[in-house]
């Protein structure tokens, strides 16, 4: 048993307290009686009572329970040796003793619980799945199991780890553990025997030029002598293939080639063999800028030709022709571009995945981006709400200039159990555009259906956005699928409407059977002038069935294979039935004197046949404009990207007498070099430092004014942190997957410039031996031992855990308990006081004290 106190300088106060009583019985002691030195300990004892109390004192009580944490590293250069970690544990448990509690819990970059801490542990579970293996944190491993443990008793943390930390310091944690009940035993794990193959490098020129002979090296570890398959890709177009035999430690290897891409050109490389220990360690890419002549991509709907090509004819521009269908899903495939233009494509061809892909590479990297008009472009094609109308200048809807045709639309969605997941949640938020395209009084109705229908939205006047858009929101799935009775349902609700148009859009992905006629139901639905158009998702679809149905109710049929295309469909059917969009009254457009543009028309303005109707947005340049003063082209700034919409088309039917202007050719060429980005002239290297950590050099002096953008492959923006080091350098933190991550740095006059950087993968997947040498610094910093032995867990603690126990309380009872002592003796003295009569008066006898008995007699 142990007393300390928390506040010692509560003490101080004896020093005063002292010079008073010393103080009061140098002044009184000659006067004092015996009761008077009684009452003067007491009141001393009082007081010193009090100040201890104010020190806080307790004392510690020794505790007999010890504790015993499992700490194992399940990360990557560990995963072999999950059986020996597992084994030595349940080996150690034999030496358990009734007064040891224990947990067991297993880290990678995390932790978690394999068994919780308790007496009751005999023997180890079966350790869950790891959700990621690909770092090592043991300073974060340590915090956890430490802030679990009782901090009162002796604790002891068994750590099994190779001690290959890639995250975190794990010695920040252990220094604060001096001095505390916990200790640190280490468990050696010995690095995998299993063989690997790394690669460790892929080499390339950051800037290249078209037509120089590139030399691409690669540097590969291997533990032991073998053969392996080296594979070289540009662009995921595989360019070499080679067996190479290597050696047991670095090998290099050097390959010359002539680039058949030019802009951001990626080369991959990959090493494959028998029998390695780690996948993640064998592929990895480099970037190269090839300068060349400006590069266009031009998309054109799949059933039809681009007439653009044909108008630029031979020139400076190298351009490509691409069809909606096939085009890209990676950041890469587009930063090979300076500009996009998309031809009258529709956005259900495209999918809003690919679209925010390129929305990305417009925002952050300066790529060109022009729609041109037609039947499948603008609000027709479905752009509604996605990326591509986010980065144009005007909005798919037309506002208000427009008499716009009544309208009684009607969705009717599978509920079955067949569109759990992404099908259903797409549907659902293709409807809720529907919804928003819809004006107040248009008439809406959604039925969901299983194998019977369920109402949703009674078809009636729209009243309340909102709540319709929540009402469709909270469609479930489950059941089966009948389709017949839903779309009667459909047309029953609008049939007898005196509506202008009135429309059924039906959306499935499976089979139904019925005995009843579509074919009746559909001609009387025709009758009502009520038109059908059909989506069919996935390979399960009726497609048969469902084509039918909508050529037999002179609407469209369209088959989804890209689930994410669904909301765009809806949009555009939507859009079709809701609003007026293409303007075909010839008229003059009315140009306005914009910079680039005005040379083009200094002679006239040519007559146009149509238009797409669509609505600018606030800061567009509207350079052309209808005589209902709707843009004909329009042109903004987007992030670092410009664009352009062409609300006419480019195959002449619609722009009339602009497609035989003379100037026709110099305004696509016009058009394009507006689109073209302003690289800036000093290019920025990038280096990667490892884990995420990248190092930009501004060889201008002004990295301090550097915006920096990182996106990956996919086109997700990472979040970055920067961290200017000098005046020429910049540290970059990037939190992504290991991959291709490119990097629009941007200057404070606005010049961009592109690089495309290796985001490795970790540390983990590296060559490493066992770090002896932290596991023995975090044994010996905290009291514990390097041990090899399992018995050796249980041995002996050195530290003792021990019980705290205030007695501030007891002091303080103690104290008042003095008090009244105090009290009564001065009051009563050493016995009651006894009354006797003396003649007719009462006094008050003490018989120890005769004068004072006198003076109440004198009195009386």
């Amino acid at each position: 048993m142990d007393l300390r106190i928390d506040i010692p300088f509560a003490l101080l106060l004896f020093i005063p307290v002292v010079l008073y009583f010393g103080f009061v019985l140098k002044r009184h002691k000659a006067q004092w009686k015996k009761l008077h030195y009684i009452v003067y300990v007491l009141r001393i004892a009082t007081v010193s009572c009090l100040i201890f109390a104010l020190a806080n004192p307790y004392i510690l009580l020794p505790i007999d329970k010890e504790q015993v944490l499992f700490l194992i590293d399940r990360s990557a250069s560990t995963s072999a040796e999950e059986d020996t970690a597992t084994q030595f544990i349940q080996e150690a448990l034999t030496s358990k003793e009734d007064k040891h509690e224990v947990g067991i819990y297993s880290f990678a970059s995390a932790v978690q619980t394999e068994s919780l801490l308790s007496a009751e542990v005999e023997a180890v579970p079966q350790l869950s799945a790891m959700s990621s293996v690909s770092d090592t944190n043991i300073e974060e491993a340590l915090k956890m199991v430490t802030s679990i443990a009782d901090q009162q008793k002796a604790t002891r943390i068994v750590l099994l780890t190779d001690g290959n930390e890639t995250e975190g310091e794990a010695l920040l944690e252990v220094n604060k553990l001096t001095n505390s009940n916990v200790s640190i035993d280490v468990v050696p794990l010995a690095k995998s025997a299993n063989e690997d193959i790394i690669l460790e490098s892929v080499e390339t020129p950051q800037i290249a030029y078209e037509g120089e002979q590139q030399q691409l090296v690669t540097n590969i570890y291997a533990e032991n002598e073998k053969q392996a398959e080296l594979i070289l890709y540009e662009n995921d177009k595989k360019i070499v293939q080679q067996s190479v035999t290597l050696q047991a430690g670095h090998n290099r290897f050097t390959f010359s080639h002539m680039s058949s891409a030019t802009g951001l050109v990626k080369y991959e490389a990959l090493v494959q063999t028998t029998n390695d220990a780690f996948l993640e360690n064998n592929k990895l890419t480099s970037v190269t800028t090839v300068q060349a002549a400006p590069r266009l991509l031009i998309v054109q709907d799949d059933e039809a030709t681009s007439k653009i090509p044909a108008i630029i004819g031979n020139s400076t521009i190298d351009y490509a022709v691409m069809s909606a269908s096939t085009l890209p899903s990676s950041l890469s495939s587009y930063l090979a571009y300076n500009a996009i233009i998309f031809d009258n494509v529709s956005a259900h061809t495209i999918g809003e995945a690919k679209m925010e892909v390129i929305e990305q590479a417009v925002k952050h990297f300066g790529v060109g981006f022009m729609m041109v008009g037609g039947d499948q472009a603008f609000g027709l094609g479905g752009y509604f709400k996605t990326p591509i109308e986010a980065l144009l200048p005007v909005e798919m809807d037309v506002q208000g200039k427009h008499e716009m045709p009544s309208l009684g639309l009607v969705l009717v969605i599978d509920r079955s159990g067949s569109m759990m997941g992404s099908k259903l949640e797409l549907a659902k938020e293709a409807a809720a555009r529907s919804i928003e395209l819809l004006r107040d009084d248009d008439t809406l109705g959604v039925i969901a259906f299983d194998d019977r229908p369920w109402p949703i939205i009674e078809t009636t006047k729209l009243a309340d956005k909102e709540e319709a858009t929540d009402a469709v929101l909270s469609i479930p799935a489950g059941g089966g699928t009948e389709i017949y009775s839903s779309l009667a349902l459909a047309y029953e609700g609008l049939q007898d409407l005196k509506l202008q148009r009135k429309h059924i859009i039906l959306l499935t992905d499976g089979y139904s059977a019925t005995n009843s006629s579509y074919d009746d139901l559909i001609a009387a639905g025709l009758e009502k002038n009520v038109t059908l158009s059909t989506v069919a998702i996935g390979q399960d679809a009726d497609r048969n069935l469902l084509e039918s149905l909508s050529d037999m109710g002179s609407g469209r049929f369209y088959d989804v294979v890209d689930e994410t295309t669904i909301p765009s469909i809806l949009s555009r059917e939507t859009s079709m039935m809701t609003r007026t969009y293409i303007e075909d009254n010839p008229f003059y457009p009315t140009v306005y004197n914009a910079d680039k543009w005005h040379h083009l028309f200094t002679d006239g303005v040519a007559q146009m046949n149509a238009y797409i109707g669509t609505t600018a947005k606030p800061l567009a340049t509207v350079v052309a404009e209808s005589e209902k003063e709707d843009p004909v082209l329009a042109t903004w700034q987007y992030g670092l990207g410009t664009t352009i919409a062409f609300t006419s088309d480019a195959a002449g039917a619609w722009a009339g007498g602009w497609a035989t202007w003379a100037k026709w050719r110099e305004f696509w060429q016009t058009a394009i070099a507006e689109l073209l980005p302003s690289y800036h002239d000093v290019a920025y290297s990038v280096s990667s430092d490892g884990n995420g950590q990248f190092t930009i050099t501004d060889v201008s002096n002004e990295a301090a004014f550097l915006s920096v953008t990182a996106i990956n492959e996919a086109g997700e923006e990472l979040p970055i942190e920067t961290d200017v080091l000098s005046a020429s350098k910049m540290k970059v933190f990037a939190d992504g997957e290991p991959g291709l991550v490119f990097f629009s740095i941007v200057n404070k006059d606005g010049d961009m410039v592109k690089v495309g950087v290796q985001m490795p993968y970790s540390d983990e997947y590296k060559q490493s031996t066992t770090n002896t040498a932290l596991l023995e610094t975090i044994a010996n910093s905290s009291g514990g031992q390097v041990i090899e032995k399992a018995s050796d867990v249980f041995r002996p603690f050195q530290q003792k855990g021990t019980e705290s126990r205030s007695i501030t309380t007891w002091l303080l009872v103690i104290a008042l308990l003095l008090f009244f002592v105090d009290i009564t003796l001065r009051r009563f003295g050493f016995s009651f006081k006894k009354k006797q009569v003396v003649g007719s008066n009462i006094i008050e006898e003490t018989p120890s004290n005769v004068s004072e008995l006198l003076k109440q007699l004198k009195r009386k």
